[in-house]
């Protein structure tokens, strides 16, 4: 049917229209996409290029260089030197054990270290290296790079280890790192990322703990280049580190390793001061151990070796150690007695071998007595009776109050591990540590350095040093940290009388240098190095009234565990003092014989800087001397060169 010319028209509107809101419609799409893609590639590129790059760089952390620990005079204590080990990528090397069997066959491989490894590669991802042996020398490395295409997977790697060049010398001082344990971690709030490095090392004792986040430094970082499995496909960039802080400390290594071979296996400690400064010149603890034993991990023979061991050798004496200071300690009674006035230096007390205090005799070690003796004979003999009579006058809160004046019953703030406070019991200690009265008898007990009373090695040598110098010294123990000198604390003048002090030194100058002083057989001859000491014998065992009427036993009669702690103080030269010492030795016996002859060589070996001449001993020791001196010649450690090092 033909359609009229009308209709055509109205069909062809109709058209035009439809096709017209169908062009805009898709204008408009076109245009909406257009504005979204705009805004995505220009407007949203920083984000997007950022999201993408995420997903194909990752950052990793590069370790910095630890700080290294030296001596007052340059010489390398802690230090970090180049380690060789041998890393493999599981996917890489195919048949493992093929592998480590040809490894094998080129380089010695512990089996405890491993088996350490495989297991940790069954953990792993495949394309993460693990380390199958570490410490390895270069002569191995080598031959496993000439090997390299028969060794797939398998990659030699240097990275730093810390190393202790002078091995037991100074084990206890700077402690030792080790690798990071869920145990370490477990312990921090928020611990810094690089503990989180496979096998990173940290301080576990020591300065190495103490001082662990100076040491450590700060973290480098490396962009890698990774693929959608996450292995590493290239290094982009690098950002190394800051490397840790330099200490210096104030020890002397020549003084140290001379000492740590005078005691030998002894079980003792050794401290010797400036009297100046208060640096400490030497801290020795015997017997001692090798701090390389544990950077890597301590095999459990080793430990249990080391633990097993009666004499302690892990232990830190000269600062963890505490000890009745027996005899040591009449300085501090005598002083304290002077001080308060109930006593002068001439006035004598009558000495028949024993006194009556609260129905309970109370004996001086000397049975038959010491007859009349004030307080300078009293000293040079050490007669105890004097000392129980002068504390019942003071009474125990003003010799306790006398003892903590010259450094006893505090903790130093030096960053060693376990700094003990020590002990300067009062009345109102006891009752609130045992809910018990003070009894008269307890203050006997302490006038002698007996009972409650307890000092370190370290707390001893300060307390010479400020009698000595009648100044507060403190100890130091960091010189300086990356070169910058550290200050001197303390050092104000000692609230005692400085006539009262006077007089103890010289009661002290008489027990090393008269005939009748309990260390006359240990003297300086040499008159410009004359030293004033005391003399300490501290028992660890109760005496009964059926063994002392028999007669008491002697020390070298008993099993070692119940002979008397032997101990020894000193200062030198006495005219001008420079050196404070102090010796502890457990279960020595007595101080005049096993204490004070190791004092009297240490005192020397400082003040001459090195062996002494003979000259300067008596004549009846000096074929000993010498005999001892060429001994220990040998049994010295040190470094050549060391001195050429500086913090």
């Amino acid at each position: 049917m033909k359609r009229s010319t009308r209709e055509s028209a109205d069909s062809s509107r109709k058209i035009s229209r439809r096709a017209l809101l169908l062009g805009g419609a898709q204008i408009g799409f076109g245009g909406l996409l257009a504005l979204r893609m705009r805004y995505l590639q220009v407007d949203q590129a920083d984000e997007f290029r950022l999201l993408a790059e995420e997903n194909r760089i990752n950052i990793r952390l590069i370790a910095p260089a630890r700080g290294e620990i030296f001596d007052r005079q340059g010489a390398v204590i802690a230090k970090n030197e180049p380690s060789y080990r041998l890393t493999m990528v599981r996917e890489d090397a195919g048949d493992v054990d093929e592998v480590i069997r040809r490894l094998s066959a080129l380089v010695e491989l512990d089996e405890e270290e491993l088996n350490r490894a495989l297991a940790e590669m069954k953990r792993s991802a495949p394309f993460l290296p693990v380390t199958v042996a570490d410490r390895v020398s270069w002569e191995a490395i080598s031959r496993v790079a000439v090997n390299a295409p028969a060794l797939p997977g398998i990659t030699p790697e240097v990275g730093l280890s810390r190393h202790y060049p002078l091995g037991p010398d100074f084990a206890h001082v700077t402690g030792y790192v080790g690798p990071v344990s869920d145990y370490d971690l477990s312990k921090m709030e928020d611990p810094d990322q690089l503990l989180r490095i496979p096998r990173f090392q940290i301080g576990k004792v020591g300065i190495e703990a103490k001082l662990e986040d100076q040491l450590r430094g700060k973290a480098g970082a490396k962009r890698v280049e990774v693929n959608a499995a996450g292995r590493e496909m290239r290094e982009l960039s690098r950002r190394e580190g800051q490397p840790g802080t330099n200490l210096q400390l104030t020890l002397d290594h020549r003084l140290q390793s001379y000492i740590q071979a005078r005691l030998g296996q002894e079980s003792a400690a050794v401290v010797v001061l400036d009297c100046e400064s208060g640096d400490i010149l030497a801290s020795a603890s015997a017997p001692s151990f090798d701090p390389n034993l544990f950077v890597r991990g301590i095999s459990v023979a080793d430990y249990k070796e080391l633990t097993e061991n009666p004499y302690r050798p892990l232990a830190n004496k000269t600062v963890q150690g505490l000890y009745p200071p027996g005899s040591t300690f009449k300085m501090v009674t005598a002083l304290a007695a002077l001080d308060a006035g109930v006593v002068t230096p001439e006035e004598t007390v009558y000495c028949p071998g024993h006194i009556e205090i609260a129905n309970r005799r109370f004996h001086c070690w000397k049975r038959a007595g010491h007859g009349h003796v004030d307080m300078e004979t009293s000293l040079r003999e050490s007669c105890d009776v004097y000392y129980y009579d002068v504390a019942m006058k003071v009474g125990i809160d003003k010799i306790s109050a006398m003892a903590e004046k010259l450094g006893l019953g505090q903790r130093f703030d030096i960053p060693m591990s376990a700094v003990a406070r020590g002990r300067a019991p009062t009345k109102a200690w006891k009752q609130e540590t045992y809910d018990q009265q003070w009894l008269i008898g307890d203050t006997a007990n302490a006038a002698i350095g007996q009972g409650f009373v307890l000092a370190s090695p370290l707390q001893l040598a300060v307390m010479s040093a400020r009698i000595a110098t009648g100044r507060a010294v403190e100890p130091r123990l960091i010189k300086t940290i990356d070169g910058i000198e550290q200050p001197i604390r303390g050092g104000e003048v000692l609230d005692v009388d400085a006539g009262l002090l006077r007089a103890v030194r010289k009661a002290m100058y008489e027990v090393s240098n008269n005939r009748r002083g309990t260390a006359y057989r240990s003297r300086i001859i040499e008159d410009a190095f004359r030293m004033a000491g005391k003399t300490g014998t501290s028992q660890v065992r109760n005496i009964t009234a059926a063994e002392r009427a028999r007669g008491v036993t002697r020390n070298e009669d008993l099993p070692w565990e119940r002979r008397d702690h032997a101990l020894f103080v000193n200062f030198a030269p006495y005219r001008n003092p420079k050196y404070a010492v102090a010796v502890v030795v457990e279960h020595g016996g007595g101080g005049s014989t096993a204490a004070a002859p190791i004092a009297r060589d240490v005192t020397l070996q400082a003040l001459y800087d090195g062996d002494p001449p003979l000259e300067a001993y008596p004549t009846a020791d000096r074929s000993k001397v010498k005999a001892q001196q060429e001994r220990l010649k040998r049994e010295r450690r040190d470094v050549p060169g060391n001195g050429e090092d500086r913090a």
